[in-house]
């Protein structure tokens, strides 16, 4: 029987680290954490120093049997779970549940699954953290008193099934408050003005003006004057510069830079870096450090002198910004700079690349260019035109890690030549609302408001969406029209050209809810959504893992002083005011006041008060309208709804309408979205052409006698038999399939999870 039982908490870590020690030792996965607050229920003694109750779910009472034989059975059982906090409480858990000492019973931590990280921790091991352990659990206890909480207030004040967050209410407050910044942004209009000049040997300059014009009036005036005016080079400066590479990854710069290079959202990078540092490809990913060890140092130096010369080789050591205790202490790189990929899939490997070549040009030395800007002067005005070049000299770190400019070249110039206008073109240009939220953004200022931590945001960022208070959508912007004057050959040509703007992919974007809910937690509750007091409580979290407060205090402080006395004054909040009541008018025939606010199932528009006799009236929003920026036109038109359109070619009517997902008709008992159009104006036409397209659509591709159906899904064409369906393959055509081969497909089919069709709400919880 094997002396040594090492656990950790995953069975692809376990297979990875078996692999690395011997007959001696058998390693066992605990398959995460095995206990944990019971979903119902606070669980927490508030009269008894905040002490939880934890229980071993029922899905992990086989695997806690296991191990306690498992551990009965070894002489030493080891505890590798992760080097961060959760990690620290896993082996802590581990210790209560299967009876071992947590003074005795080993620890051992490693930052990379390799043969020496292993063998090095075990001839270093230490005991659990209890610290660490503190610390994490002040933030299990403090998020469930949160939720537990403040939850059953918008249950009550908003709707039912609402979650809050400590981190998660304040990510929504900088979406919604960003939207709302969006949409009160008034575009500043000015004129920029560009000109092509050639010079004596006939090679194109483009160039600026060095100040951008009032107006289209200014700009015409300008290139009335121009039509005679001479052009000179003033000036021609040559500077040399440098472009350095940035520091390894960590966790935060990881999801940034896989969003903007891969389109990988923040939840998908973070499950992929799981699997390739399991597999012992990459150091731990979840860190706040940029550092790299002496040893990696020492392996990349080997690899770039070798592969390109040592004039590339540049040795650099980055400071970390966040000493926080929670975090492993190397950034994230490959554990063999030598394998230039790894990975069980293109999507693992494009992100192992991205890591590697991360790393690999942080001990390069800079790129070395050379920019050049050339001043030329317009006769009797005071404005110049400016054009500027840059060309690579030396590519250093973007060989490897690349993203570089194209050279831009200026023609060969020197104070004094003359130029020659080819042509000049005036446009005007409206100043930009700030940008949108997308994941990698968000993460990226959360991190710089110290709010959460690399952990934390990919659960958050997951939260706020399954919660319906965030959208990752496209936005297809709005049209406008811009004035443009161009001059050519003496000759000045006005046009007006048509502008998209507003114009946004995968952004995150606010729902009614979001904003609903964000303004009742500032209003009521804002410490808790408070930008800086967020901040500190991280803060509060890292005194507890280096040992300088209790964590039993520090909850104790902030429910008895600050959160619960809050959620007592609750009481006192209206429901008109949750709901952001606003009344918009009279509504002409009725005499009643027509409302906008917050109901039961979201924003609606109501005609009539609920005390009145007769029932009020209800009707959606506007598309696109908010109970903010609604008027009382647009909300009186939409009372119009349901629209009789008209009738289907055999004569059944055609209803129009909006829903829950848009816009959309209706024939008997059966829906057609009609994305792009009104309801209001959708024509008959339009509308039958909607219904044919959908409903051919909907046929089925092929049917055969057996009962089996091939069909045209939202994901792709599938084959349905009775309550079973089957996806074909991409490479199948699903035309020629036959009826063998389908039922092929049927019987090969995965069976459905298992689970109840309908089940109790649970008790809302921040993750």
């Amino acid at each position: 029987m094997p002396k040594n039982l090492v656990i950790v908490e995953s069975p692809a870590k376990a297979r990875t680290i078996e692999k690395f020690l011997g007959k001696d030792y058998v390693v066992k996965s605990s398959f995460g954490h095995i206990r944990d607050l019971p979903k119902k229920g606070l669980s927490i003694d508030k009269d008894n120093d905040f002490t939880p109750t934890y229980e071993v779910s029922a899905d992990k009472k086989n695997v806690i049997s296991e191990l306690k034989k498992e551990a009965k059975a070894a002489d030493t059982v080891w505890l590798a779970s992760d080097e961060d906090r959760e990690g620290e409480a896993i082996a802590w858990h581990l210790c209560q549940a299967l009876g071992l000492s947590v003074e005795d019973t080993k620890r051992i931590v490693f930052h990379e699954i390799t043969k020496s990280a292993i063998e090095a921790a075990i001839e270093n091991p230490r005991t659990v953290d209890v610290h660490l352990v503190d610390a994490q659990q002040a933030r299990r206890v403090l998020d469930r008193l949160v939720g537990y909480e403040l939850s059953p207030v918008l249950w009550k004040k908003i709707r039912p099934g609402l979650s809050a967050g400590r981190v998660q209410s304040v990510a929504v407050r900088l979406i919604t408050e960003r939207e709302r910044e969006i949409r009160a942004h008034e575009a500043d209009k000015t004129v920029k003005v560009t000109a092509d000049l050639q010079t004596m040997t006939g090679e194109l300059l483009a160039t600026e003006l060095s100040e951008k014009l009032a107006d289209i009036a200014a700009a015409t005036e300008l290139l009335e004057h121009v039509k005679g005016a001479e052009f000179t080079v003033k000036n021609v400066e040559k500077k040399p510069g440098t472009r350095s590479p940035s520091a390894p990854f960590t966790t935060s710069t990881l999801q940034q830079e896989a969003s903007s290079r891969l389109g990988y959202g923040v939840k998908q990078t973070m499950m992929l870096a799981q699997r390739l540092y399991e597999n012992g490809h990459i150091t731990y990913m979840r860190t706040d450090s940029t550092v790299l060890s002496k040893q990696a140092i020492g392996s990349i130096a080997g690899f770039v002198e070798e592969k390109y010369g040592k004039k590339y080789h540049q040795i650099r050591q980055f400071a970390t910004k966040n000493e926080s205790a929670q975090e492993a202490h190397e950034a994230i790189r490959p554990t063999q700079v030598s394998a230039l990929s790894a990975g069980d899939d293109e999507q693992q490997r494009k992100l192992y690349e991205l890591i590697w070549k991360r790393a690999v040009a942080s001990q390069m030395t800079p790129a070395q260019i050379e920019k050049t800007e050339v001043t030329v002067a317009i006769s009797d005005r005071t404005e110049t035109l400016q054009g500027k070049g840059e060309v690579l000299i030396f590519d250093g770190f973007l060989s490897v890690y690349g993203g570089g400019k194209e050279d831009k070249i200026i023609p060969p110039l020197k104070a004094g030549d003359s130029m020659i206008l080819d042509s000049m073109t005036a446009r005007e240009v409206f100043s930009r609302p700030p940008a949108r939220f997308s994941e990698a953004s968000l993460v990226r200022k959360l991190e710089e408001m110290g709010i959460g931590r690399p952990s934390t945001y990919a659960p958050t960022i997951g939260t706020i969406q399954d919660r319906g208070y965030i959208e990752k959508k496209d936005l297809e912007g709005e049209e406008r029209d811009v004035s443009q004057i161009t001059l050519k050959d003496a000759v000045i040509t006005p046009e007006t050209i048509q502008e998209r703007f507003g114009a946004d992919r995968n952004k995150l974007v606010p729902t009614h809810l979001a904003e609903v809910t964000t303004d009742l937690l500032v209003k009521h509750f804002m410490p808790i959504v408070d930008y800086d007091f967020t901040a500190n409580v991280e803060e509060e979290f890292d005194r507890i893992a280096e040992g300088e407060k209790k964590w039993n205090t520090m909850i104790a402080d902030f429910y008895t002083k600050q959160f619960h006395p809050l959620v007592e004054a609750s009481d006192s909040i209206s429901r008109s005011e949750s709901s952001q009541a606003r009344t918009l008018g009279t509504d002409p025939k009725s005499g009643k006041p027509l409302i906008a606010r917050y109901g039961r199932f979201g924003p609606m528009l109501q005609i009539g008060e609920a005390e009145d006799e007769e029932k009020p009236r209800f009707a959606p929003l506007p598309e696109g309208a908010t109970l903010d920026t609604v008027t009382f036109e647009q909300a009186l038109e939409m009372f119009k709804l349901p629209r009789i359109v008209g009738t289907t070619t055999d004569g059944k009517e055609i209803k129009a309408n909006i829903g829950r997902f848009g816009p959309y008709v209706q024939v008997e008992k059966q829906y057609f979205s009609i994305k792009g159009h009104d309801p209001l104006t959708i024509s008959e036409l339009d509308a039958r052409t909607v219904i044919a397209e959908i409903s051919d659509k909907r046929k089925p591709i092929k049917e055969f006698p057996s009962g089996i159906q091939i069909l045209n899904g939202p994901y792709g064409p599938y084959v349905k038999k009775d309550k079973t369906n089957a996806r074909i393959p991409k490479s199948v055509d699903p035309e020629k399939l036959t009826e063998e081969e389908a039922q092929k497909l049927i019987d090969e089919a995965p069976a459905k999870k298992g689970g109840r069709r309908f089940t109790k709400r649970k008790s809302a919880k921040k993750k």
